[in-house]
């Protein structure tokens, strides 16, 4: 008889915090989670924001804390990894999801809307690394959320693509240096429907078109379809998984024109 075995694909039982979680792609992570059977924590800068999605949290059964954090700041982070451990006893798995966007060109942007930028989405990275990482027990999981923009050129999108390109080094070198104890990836969504940006992608529209025509799975994306993904790699599935940037994009970065 062939001997065999396999972890299954599950965040059940796993404590979870996801920064930038109560909106877009992080909330959406964060609900999946719970949804999973995972004790979450969804935070961001806004109280009204925290307090409606974990009340989300809280209708799928998952437990839950509410409290703010403001990813520029390492003692705001402190204060939410305490309060994981606080109340779920420990941290398994933790999402950086909080994200900046400033349109404009490489040789108009100004010092602040870099600044700005780079600050959130790549320095908060490393904020985020440097609070949770030594509060991990064996087998954590670090999730940075990157993107498309980090692959491709994309005009009058300088600094986020700059910040998104860092995102995956720094995920790289992470998780080298965090190995074996935590494991450290990225997810690199393309073209995802979110709340702020519904209008843009909506039937009908210009960029819409461009995108349905070639993505080869011929559509943009809703944000719940980046969970899966997230759910992998905080799953024990993905134990052999570390230092990957999985792009989950519906195959436009590998489409011909």
């Amino acid at each position: 008889m062939v001997e065999y075995t396999h972890t299954p694909v599950s965040v059940s039982g796993k404590r979870a915090v996801v920064v930038g979680g109560t909106s877009g792609i992080g909330q959406a992570i964060a609900l999946g989670f719970a949804e999973e059977g995972a004790d979450v924590i969804a935070t961001s800068r806004s109280e009204e924001k925290v307090d409606e999605t974990a009340a989300a949290i809280e209708e799928r059964g998952a437990n839950t804390a509410r409290i703010t954090c403001d990813v520029t700041d390492a003692a705001s982070l402190d204060a939410v990894r305490e309060t994981a451990v606080e109340e779920f006893g420990g941290v398994d798995v933790v999402v950086a999801s909080q994200g900046a966007i400033s349109r404009a060109t490489v040789l108009g942007i100004s010092d602040d809307e870099w600044d700005f930028v780079t600050d959130v989405a790549l320095d908060g990275v490393r904020k985020v690394t440097q609070a949770f990482a030594p509060a991990m027990d064996e087998g954590g999981s670090i999730i940075n959320i990157s993107s498309l923009a980090a692959q491709l050129s994309m005009a009058n999108l300088p600094a986020y693509s700059a910040a998104k390109g860092g995102v995956d080094a720094f995920t790289r070198v992470s998780a080298k240096e965090l190995a074996p104890d935590v494991r450290v990836n990225a997810i690199a969504p393309g073209f995802v429907i979110t709340p702020q940006n519904a209008d843009t992608y909506a039937e009908g529209t210009e960029k819409r078109a461009r995108i349905d025509e070639r993505a080869p799975i011929g559509r943009v994306a809703e944000r719940e379809e980046m969970v899966g993904a997230a759910v992998f790699l905080g799953s024990d599935a993905s134990s052999y998984v570390t230092g990957e940037v999985i792009t989950v994009d519906g195959g436009f970065s590998d489409s011909a024109f």
